[in-house]
């Protein structure tokens, strides 16, 4: 078993283990783990991949989401990330909502921040896939807080967040949320720091869907929240994976962003996602006595 870095900073590959062995095997677990813990974002390559070894995988980090309402693969453990249209077959146009919501992810964000039980880690597998575009930009969280000027950082340390499904959205399109998520996606308070429990490596924890912050002016907030993202992804501090059959891709959704990049309308791609819920044990203890403390 060996680990390989890949990003800056942060993003491996894992080598001589694969999905059915962390499933099966305990060594193969810890193994896992422990570079998810230190490297963020563990890239698999060439996966037997099926939806079964998808969600064995993922059970072993911990409780599996159900995906969100009105979405592909609502009530169950998959987030369905296509533009092939399951009844007919065929490519949905652009201005499908499927295909809108595409875009959506195409922002920078972390999955789930706005639920009031946010995720630990999301597995992506790569079922179908464009010859060109449709990559996946990461960015590291904790290199982000590392980089922030010492006052930024101490002003960020005990300050809370308002996180909305319907605010990036929102930037897509007007309608793009529709009553049913927003009733079942109210707007969550988290943090703004995220600390790793097991390394006490601290993150920023902000996402596209981040619409205020307390405390502050909605512009002021937003400028600011424009300016932290753009210091999270400045060039050189970011990390683009060209996907390829079998890739599967775990990533630490405390500690990065992610973007889906384009590709084109005439082209199919499908992902399949598992979304792990974030325990006590991952820190959401304490981002929850921060919050009441706020």
């Amino acid at each position: 078993m060996d680990v390989r870095l890949l990003g800056p900073g942060f993003f491996a590959e894992v080598r001589g283990v694969g999905l059915a062995d962390v499933a099966e095997r305990d060594d193969a677990y810890a193994f896992v783990r422990a570079a998810f813990e230190e490297h963020s974002v563990l890239l698999f390559r060439c996966q037997p991949i099926t939806d079964e070894l998808q969600v064995a995988y993922s059970k072993r980090f911990g409780p599996l989401e159900v995906a969100k309402v009105a979405s592909l693969g609502e009530g169950t453990p998959f987030s369905i990330l296509t533009n092939i249209d399951r009844t007919t077959g065929r490519l949905m146009p652009p201005d499908h909502k499927e295909a809108l919501r595409a875009r959506a992810n195409q922002l920078w964000h972390t999955d789930s921040s706005y639920k009031e039980t946010p995720a630990l880690a999301s597995v992506l597998s790569a079922r179908t896939i464009p010859a060109t575009g449709g990559e996946t930009e990461f960015a590291s969280m904790r290199r982000a807080w590392e980089r922030l000027p010492e006052a930024t950082r101490a002003r960020l340390t005990n300050t809370v967040a308002h996180h909305d499904y319907a605010h990036s959205r929102g930037k897509i399109a007007p309608h793009l949320a529709s009553e049913r998520e927003k009733d079942a996606l109210p707007p969550v308070r988290w943090p703004m720091r995220w600390r790793n429990p097991v390394n006490g490596r601290d993150a920023l924890y902000i996402a596209s869907h981040t619409c205020a912050i307390e405390g502050m002016p909605r512009g002021e907030a937003l400028t600011l929240l424009d300016e932290l993202v753009a210091l999270a992804t400045a060039p050189g501090c970011t990390h683009l994976h060209a996907w390829a059959p079998g890739d599967v891709i775990m990533w630490d959704n405390r500690a990065t962003l992610h973007r889906g990049r384009p590709w084109p309308d005439d082209k199919p791609r499908h992902m399949v996602r598992t979304t792990i819920s974030a325990t006590d044990a991952d820190g959401l203890a304490d981002m929850r006595e921060r919050k009441k403390a706020a």
